[in-house]
């Protein structure tokens, strides 16, 4: 919204003009600035510059949350329209007939920020939540769409004057500081041309009146550096320090105070500056940062960003004909064709044809998997041999490799625990700040106030507090991704994190450990014949199992009659000329009866089969040092066999959802830090009880919700490849804080001595930085050495 021609005066200004004289802190206006974004306005303090600050200063005020104008720690961006196209954007429709979305802001300065955006949205009628991540820029939203949509939520954020953008647009590099940073190269290279001339004239001699015009020349061209290119550093500094707290960026902005005042001083006196060093120092710590900033953004990409891996086209077979059209246009229910050597565009069940499918985008298995008639497969992963058809039935949002980028992308935005990092930085700006005062008084006493000076920067400069802040996020981020990578999606990097130090997993049987479908586990082919001849046109779980048994072992099935269906009781008919009747077993034992009409009866065994990996994930979890336990609520006999199966000594069998809380809750008071693993409705209370809960991704949606991390895969080996994900973030995070630790001493050390000047101090410190992400950048190579074996 364009600034209006003069400033706006209605009753609520005036009425904010008059709490501003009566000194209401709730505004703190000043004189001749607008009270919203600070612009400077002709007239009184209760003047606003446009209709937009206007109208964002009465959302503020009308939803009861003046306070922000206390604790904002920067003037509200000026409100602009919301831009068109919001119509087009995405929006993901919930099973209680809300909608959802996920978008950038632009424009958040500070905590305050987040707090008024939330708080605004949450009070907009048919907003049901609304969550802004201050770290990422990207908000959550969930609505009634019969009351609200995107465009009136995106139109109130801009109305506050903060910019929603559509996601997609956010690897963008931050247009303000890529100026400043331009701007600060440029002059500071201008700079060092006059200095050249001046050194020379230091050395050789130079007129006054030629040394003066140089220096003068060179703080003019230094002014907007100090002033306007630095404004990050002080913005940060001086918001710390209104919370009480020593912030990373005070430091620096000590140092360039001290040395702009220094050149201004000296200029009048002739005497030497290092305002080219200033210069320098302000490129090279805006150009330091703006690396950083792209290094964290492509640490959270690589994380992230798995829903790329997805080819953008499919053929499509209707009605004889084979198109290729967008992925986009696909829906459920239609077939496509994949060849050799193609990736698969969407989640189905193959149709017709066999092949083999590498999976090791999802599950982290290098070897290819076969596929057949009735096989599941997963978009974004190879067809390495074949030709199949498949069945669509999931695209876009709602494919495997999307959840997994929607679970990390999560994670991204969910904040850290503070480490002791984070509560280090703090005590450890105090401590530089006292070396740098030290530093000024002991070279001021040796060699007066311009070594001290140089000397007492290139200590602020060149300590990197924040290298130790930034070792447990980048460190965490890589680790999440290396685990989502071989199958299993953690909520956050403190999930991943405590996977690596749990020492007992207790797994749930049904779904978890065995397969979670009903399977025949003992039937001699005659009687399967008969039964699946009886069953054959039943949708009862039973009767599936027993033909899929009697179709794999190829018996042809033969054509019942007098077939009737009694629910409850079973089912009974005429096959081969005899009566038969299938009926339940003994309860818990987990048989049907084939009963003939002479009375003869022959038992079939159902079950529901062993995860043909459970044996071997549980015998690695129990080598990797974790007691496991298995808590069911199945029958003693079948429980009993599928641990023993498994190779599990601890059972407890016939448990309700209320005993598995409490055996959590029990070892973890004996000191035990308690993995839990589970698929049910069921499971839900003890995932959520348990020190880290991780769900099967075909579990419930209860389960998946309370869990802190979902196995995509039909497998337990993610489990273990999580917790070597966990090994190394660990490791990479404490030599993150080993490398920090020892590069702030050693620098600061030699900068105290005055080895370090303040240009080589500047170019030093986004080095510590740097060196946190590489070490981040290890945690992949870590695990995948882990994985070879010694």
């Amino acid at each position: 919204m364009a600034a209006a021609a003069r400033p706006v005066r209605t009753t609520a200004v005036t009425e904010a003009g008059a709490r501003a004289a009566a000194g209401d802190p709730a505004l703190s206006l000043a004189h001749g600035r607008c009270p919203h974004c600070g612009a400077p306005v002709e007239g009184a303090a209760d003047s606003f510059c446009c209709a937009g600050c206007e109208g964002a200063y009465a959302i503020i005020r009308g939803a009861g949350l003046e306070r922000y104008y206390a604790d904002r720690e920067a003037y509200a961006p000026r409100p602009e329209g919301a831009a068109s196209g919001w119509a087009s954007v995405p929006t993901t429709p919930c099973d209680d007939g809300a909608m959802e979305a996920r978008l950038m802001v632009d424009g958040l300065r500070c905590a305050s920020c987040v707090w008024l955006v939330e708080r605004v949205l949450e009070g907009a009628p048919g907003v049901r939540s609304a969550t802004v991540s201050y770290a990422s820029g990207r908000a959550a939203l969930r609505w009634d769409p019969r009351v609200t949509d995107l465009p009136a939520l995106a139109g109130r954020i801009a109305a506050l004057g903060y910019r929603p953008r559509a996601l997609g647009e956010e690897r963008r590099a931050d247009r303000a500081l890529m100026i400043r940073f331009g701007a600060a190269t440029f002059l500071s290279l201008n700079i060092m041309g006059f200095y050249d001339v001046l050194y020379l004239g230091w050395i050789r001699g130079m007129d006054a009146q030629w040394q003066a015009l140089f220096q003068w020349v060179s703080l003019a061209l230094a002014t907007p550096i100090a002033l306007w290119c630095a404004a990050p550093f002080y913005e940060g500094a001086i918001a710390g320090l209104r919370r009480r707290v020593l912030h990373m960026d005070l430091p620096i902005a000590l140092g360039v105070a001290l040395m702009y005042l220094h050149g201004v001083v000296q200029t009048i006196r002739l005497g030497e500056t290092y305002l080219d060093s200033l210069g320098m120092l302000v490129a090279a710590l805006l150009g330091g940062r703006l690396l950083e900033s792209r290094g964290r953004r492509r640490a959270a990409e690589a994380a992230t960003m798995l829903a790329a891996q997805a080819p953008r086209t499919a053929r499509r077979a209707r009605d004889g004909i084979v198109e290729e059209v967008p992925v986009t246009a696909l829906r459920a229910g239609d077939t496509i064709d994949v060849g050799t050597g193609e990736e698969l565009p969407a989640d189905g069940v193959v149709t017709h044809g066999r092949g083999l499918v590498r999976m090791a985008l999802v599950t982290g298995e290098a070897e290819p998997v076969p596929v057949s008639e009735g096989s599941a497969v997963v978009g974004g992963t190879l067809l390495a041999d074949g030709a199949i058809s498949v069945r669509v039935e999931a695209v876009g949002a709602g494919t495997v490799l999307h959840r997994m980028a929607a679970q990390l992308e999560a994670a991204a935005d969910r904040g850290m625990r503070p480490s002791a990092a984070d509560r280090i930085a703090p005590a450890f700006t105090a401590a530089t700040l006292l070396v740098a005062l030290l530093t000024l008084g002991a070279w001021w006493w040796l060699a007066g106030a311009g070594e001290a000076i140089g000397n007492a920067v290139a200590v602020l400069v060149v300590a990197c507090p924040c290298a130790l802040a930034l070792s447990q996020p980048l460190a965490g981020a890589a680790g999440l991704g290396a685990a989502a990578r071989r199958g299993l999606l953690l909520r956050d990097a403190d999930a991943l994190l405590e996977l690596g130090r749990a020492n007992v997993a207790a797994l749930d049987k049904t779904g978890t450990v065995t397969q979670g479908a009903m399977t025949v586990t003992l039937a001699d082919d005659a009687t399967l014949r008969i039964a699946a001849g009886l069953e054959r046109y039943s949708g009862h779980p039973i009767a599936r199992a027993i033909v899929a048994e009697a179709t794999a072992r190829g018996i042809p099935l033969p054509t019942g009659t007098d077939v009737a269906e009694e629910p409850g009781r079973g089912i009974a008919g005429t096959v081969d000329g005899r009566r038969w009747q299938l009926r339940s077993g003994a309860p818990g034992a987990g048989t049907v009866e084939l009963v003939a009409e002479d009375g003869g009866t022959r038992p079939i065994r159902l079950g529901d089969a062993i995860r043909p990996d459970a044996a071997d994930a549980v015998d690695a979890l129990r080598r990797d040092g974790l007691e496991v336990a298995l808590l069911t609520g199945d029958h003693e006999e079948p429980a009993r066999r599928i641990a023993g199966a498994c190779g599990i000594a601890e059972l407890r069998w016939r448990a309700t959802p209320e005993d598995k809380v409490a055996w959590v809750q029990a070892r973890r008071a004996r000191g035990d830090v308690v993995l839990f693993a589970g698929d049910g409705v069921n499971d839900a209370p003890a995932l959520a009880t348990a020190d880290v809960g991780i769900a099967m991704g075909t579990g419930a949606a209860t389960s998946v919700l309370a869990a802190a991390g979902v196995i995509s895969a039909p497998s337990l080996a993610p489990l273990l490849a999580g917790r070597r994900a966990a090994r190394a973030a660990e490791r990479a995070i404490r030599f993150n804080q080993r490398l920090s630790i020892g590069y702030n001493v050693g620098a600061v050390a030699l900068a105290a001595a005055g080895l370090v000047n303040p240009l080589v101090a500047a170019l030093l410190m986004p080095l510590s930085s740097s060196a946190v992400i590489w070490g981040a950048a290890r945690v992949e190579a870590l695990v995948r050495r882990e994985e070879q074996g010694p």
